[in-house]
């Protein structure tokens, strides 16, 4: 969502009783359960041409996901015939596409249309939806699905303006620019970076890292699925089912070293070896080594990283950049390296993804100032003072140890609740109460002292500028499933107004 304030006083030129932004992995997981609910009077909007979400975003060399496909997919729509146990993002997007036309989501879907604002109808408690065309739509009910790592983050860096060779981010990957044969600069070694860097050192000519902080790597146990696997999962009940839970139950052990770290030993020993074992320069592990606790930063996973910095057409710097030059990056220590492109590697907006946004709840609140002391939401779906306003995978529900389509299932089934106990009460607005929200962040706050990403001795993406957890759920995916599986009709404030539309959800 951009920062253009055009939705003003116009009224919308129509009016849907849903209206979802968004067509990712939980924007789509919502339009499937509205059908299947029988609530067809819903639109989703979705500012490219193609659905998809991160995975129609991402398209950079090597990009796949680092969680198994056989769990990272929607628990009610197995894929029998995955290719391999990580899913690459070719893959993905398929499966993505094949979902929207057996649910018949299309027709829902109304492409190219970017929204540029939202605010609040406090006279018929309805949402004022503007879009970069002009046009105003009206939502009974708005949920937001543009998931946390939409805005690609590139550092302010000196001289940057001066560079006349080509730029971009891993997430705008130009593929018009042939890299073969040129002096490239990555800046920045999280999870994007890791899996293309790579893909590209094998045709460039040189490739100058920039790396800040070193990344906890283990091996990545990436194969093809055999035939006898997919014939298996095909034809035999339970046991897709089954690989599916192992692989769940495998991935949710992570969250017992987040409070104590000592039983990430092991994960931190098999990391450590995987380091030692690919790399064999002592100076260039050296700067391998991560120096805080593992899991304060996401854990990454590869199996042929380290060896693409072994090339000798390859140089890590970990002393930063000091100036960017007219053909040239300026390290820290002032050695000047020419290069015909930079490429950014450097992670996403996440806990500051909302500064920007025109979001205005009732009574002309702007999220901004909602959130003026942390962004924060109960459960990470619903903000006070923004009634019938869902957000999917908000505040506070990240993970870094398990599939993020988990706790996207967990929030469709929550806010479907809100929903119903909307209709049921003929009521035209729900909002969360003010005490239940605050109530909420204290226990999230709490939980975080002392884990991991807080007390780790890093950085992450998880903490605002105050060192704050607000991205990351700071509890088990079974804890988040707890919480969310039966709404507390307590928590929330419902009301009517008269409006000649109704509120027939």
């Amino acid at each position: 969502m951009t920062n253009t304030d055009t939705t003003g006083a116009r009224p919308a030129r129509e009016r849907e009783q849903v209206v979802i932004i968004g067509t990712g992995f939980s924007g789509l997981g919502m339009a499937i359960a509205l059908k299947r609910a029988g609530m067809h009077d819903f639109v989703i909007l979705e500012k490219a041409d193609e659905v998809g979400g991160t995975w129609r975003e991402n398209t950079y060399p090597g990009c796949a996901c680092d969680i198994m496909s056989l769990l990272y997919s929607y628990s009610f729509e197995p894929k029998a015939d995955w290719s391999r146990m990580f899913p690459r993002q070719e893959e993905l997007l398929d499966y993505i596409k094949g979902v929207v036309d057996k649910y018949g989501l299309r027709r829902h879907i109304r492409f190219n249309v970017e929204v540029t604002g939202t605010e609040y109808d406090d006279a018929t408690d309805s949402w004022q939806i503007a879009t970069a065309t002009g046009e105003m739509i009206g939502a009974r009910v708005l949920v937001s699905a543009m998931g946390p790592l939409h805005r690609p983050s590139i550092p302010d860096l000196p001289g940057m303006e001066t560079f006349a060779g080509r730029t971009f981010h891993s997430a705008e990957w130009d593929h018009d620019y042939d890299l073969t044969g040129k002096r490239v600069a990555v800046i920045g070694t999280g999870a994007s970076a890791i899996q293309f860097v790579p893909r590209i050192a094998e045709r460039v000519a040189s490739l100058t890292l920039f790396q800040r902080t070193p990344p906890w790597i283990i091996p990545k146990p990436d194969r093809r699925v055999t035939e006898v696997e997919k014939n298996l999962f095909r034809n035999v009940p339970g046991v897709q089912r089954a690989y599916r839970n192992g692989i769940y139950l495998m991935q949710e052990s992570f969250v017992l070293g987040f409070k104590n770290p000592r039983l990430l030993k092991a994960a931190s020993g098999l990391a450590q070896w995987h380091l030692h074992r690919q790399v064999k320069d002592p100076a260039l592990r050296r700067k391998l080594t991560p120096d805080y606790t593992m899991g304060c930063k996401r854990t990454l996973v590869s199996s042929d990283y380290y060896p693409a910095l072994t090339r000798p057409n390859v140089d890590l710097v970990t002393d930063g950049v000091k100036e960017i030059r007219e053909n040239s990056i300026v390290r820290g220590d002032g050695t000047e390296i020419e290069v015909d492109a930079i490429i950014f590697g450097t992670g996403f907006h996440v806990t500051d993804a909302f500064e920007n946004a025109h979001i205005v709840g009732r009574h002309g609140v702007k999220i901004q100032d909602a959130w003026k002391d942390g962004i924060q939401a109960h459960l990470g779906v619903s903000v006070a003072g923004f009634p019938n306003l869902f957000l999917l995978l908000g505040p506070n529900s990240g993970l870094g140890h398990n599939s993020m389509i988990f706790i996207i299932e967990a929030q469709v089934r929550y806010v479907m609740q809100c929903l119903r106990l909307l209709a049921a009460g003929d009521a035209t607005r729900i909002s969360v109460r003010p005490t239940v929200q605050d109530r909420f962040n204290a226990w999230v706050q709490r939980k975080s002292e002392g884990a991991v990403w807080v007390a780790g001795g890093c950085t992450s993406w998880y903490l605002d500028r105050n060192g704050k957890n607000r991205a990351a759920w700071p509890a088990s995916t079974v804890n988040y499933w707890l919480r969310t599986r039966r709404l507390r009709r307590s928590d929330f404030e419902l009301a009517t107004v008269r409006d000649p539309v109704g509120a027939d959800l």
